[in-house]
């Protein structure tokens, strides 16, 4: 591997480098930059370590710099930050580090560039690159990490229990890391987290769901749910997740492993769509499978309900996960409550009014809806995935027919209850809502169109009905 500088990287470096000699403090890039460039990957945060202040290196290469940009400090942590050309640049000055038993937050002290990469979490974070006049661009690889990212390995430069039990955190980022490059766990790593697991519950859950959020945004998720199951983190961190793995055999009857299933639709989801909430969905769309598994003679296993009974559990979960309670988990919760919907419409005679319904609640997320359809097919053999793409693909032709004919996406009935209460001299009442509801049902089964004449002669019928009469 070479380590190749761009040209406004180049111009960085150098001036950092002039920076660094005028004050004397040794100084070097080091950690994520350094890995993502030597495997050719893209980087926009640059780590400097220097022998000296962090903070005073800042000030002097903003100095330099024109425009001047501006220096963020955190004297707290004695670190500063700048942004150069879109190059988010922060600099901290080499230390070493010890733990309480009880916090990943260490006690700090000065230290050396030896000191700094040994705290550092994997060999190939530990990488650094010399921006020092004597040996500009020279790798310093105390660990072998070069020879790492060759063998495409995840290890600790230290003893991993010690490295993990300072910092719990680090298991998800070896699962992480592991999942984004596509890297094996070195085994003494991998069973380390293992020992370690329940150091985690010392981690707050944003920093958690952080590290799960990067797993589910990888190109193959299922690579880091299935080590969070194998290390027993998965346990701890999503227990219903972790519920789901299992078969159960009754009369020689079994059922599908929910939580395979579950990660291989994660990856199905994954390459077809880059929208997280929408994997979100994928893992969560049986999550309440376990609590309605029974067995019917002569049936086998069954699941009935599972689907509304997860869109109840969606926002605990993300409550509980820090996740965000707005649109995103609405759509999720949406969604999982729909996603039982087209595939009883593919077992079926399609009629107009199903689909009339299920655009009428799916809205604008049917495209959505439709795609985690064809992702959670996953049955081993291909005849059954090749009829349930053709059923798919004969359900998808009429919600386009049909939404162009009754334009029912994100449809409001074209008489609201406004207009019932002024049109029969009403206040609020249970009769506004009978006729308000009435109209939408015959929109939606064909026995109107939806247009404002024909639902407002219906209404004026309803009412009738009700014993009301126009004013």
């Amino acid at each position: 591997m070479k380590f190749e500088i761009k040209a406004h990287e180049k111009l960085l470096f150098s001036m950092l480098s002039e920076s660094a000699k005028s004050l004397g403090f040794p100084c070097y890039v080091i950690g994520g930059y350094v890995r993502d460039r030597l495997l050719d990957r893209p980087s926009k945060d640059v780590d400097v370590v220097c022998v000296g202040s962090g903070i005073k290196l800042a000030k002097n290469l903003a100095s330099k710099l024109s425009p001047k940009p501006k220096v963020v400090v955190f004297k707290r942590f004695g670190t500063a930050m700048l942004n150069f050309k879109g190059i988010e640049v922060e600099f901290v000055g080499a230390r070493k580090e010890s733990y309480r038993k009880d916090s990943r937050k260490p006690t700090v002290e000065n230290g050396t560039l030896e000191d700094d990469q040994n705290r550092r979490d994997f060999t190939i974070n530990a990488l650094a690159v010399s921006l020092n006049e004597a040996d500009f661009g020279a790798l310093v690889d105390p660990f072998g990490g070069l020879a790492h990212l060759d063998e495409k390995l995840i290890k600790t430069p230290l003893d991993p229990d010690v490295t993990f039990s300072d910092d719990p955190l680090r298991m998800m980022r070896a699962i992480r890391f592991a999942t984004q490059l596509n890297f094996t766990i070195d085994p003494v790593t991998l069973q380390s987290i293992a020992n370690q697991k329940k150091r985690i519950k010392i981690i707050s859950q944003e920093r958690i769901t952080t590290e799960l959020q990067k797993i589910m945004a990888s190109p193959k998720p299922s690579v880091g749910y299935k080590l969070l199951f194998d290390t027993g983190l998965l346990e701890i961190i999503f227990p219903a997740l972790y519920k789901m793995q299992g078969v159960e055999y009754i009369n020689g009857q079994g059922h599908k492993d929910n939580f395979y299933h579950t990660v291989q639709v994660l990856d199905n989801v994954a390459g077809v769509s880059d929208n997280i909430w929408l994997r979100w969905v994928a893992v969560l769309h049986d999550i309440a499978k376990p609590l309605c598994k029974r067995f019917v003679k002569g049936q086998g296993w069954t699941f009935h309900g599972h689907e509304a009974l997860g869109a109840r559990f969606v926002p605990k979960f993300f409550r509980r996960m820090k996740l965000p309670m707005g649109q995103e988990m609405k759509y999720v919760q949406k969604l999982v409550a729909l996603h039982q919907r087209p595939v009883v419409l593919t077992k079926e005679e399609i009629t107009d009014s199903a689909v009339r319904r299920l655009l009428f609640e799916a809205g604008e997320d049917i495209d959505d809806l439709i795609l985690f359809c064809g992702a959670d097919s996953t049955s081993k053999f291909q005849w059954k995935l090749d009829k349930y793409a053709k059923s798919l693909k004969v359900l998808k032709e009429k919600i386009s027919e049909l939404e162009e004919k009754d334009r029912l996406r994100n449809w409001e009935p074209p008489i609201s209850g406004d207009l019932i209460m002024e049109t029969f001299g009403l206040k609020p009442c249970r009769e506004v809502g009978i006729i308000k509801n009435s109209i939408r049902e015959a929109i939606l089964d064909g026995d109107i169109n939806n247009d404002y004449d024909e639902a407002f002669h219906f209404m004026v019928e309803k009412a009738k009905n009700l014993g009301l009469f126009l004013k």
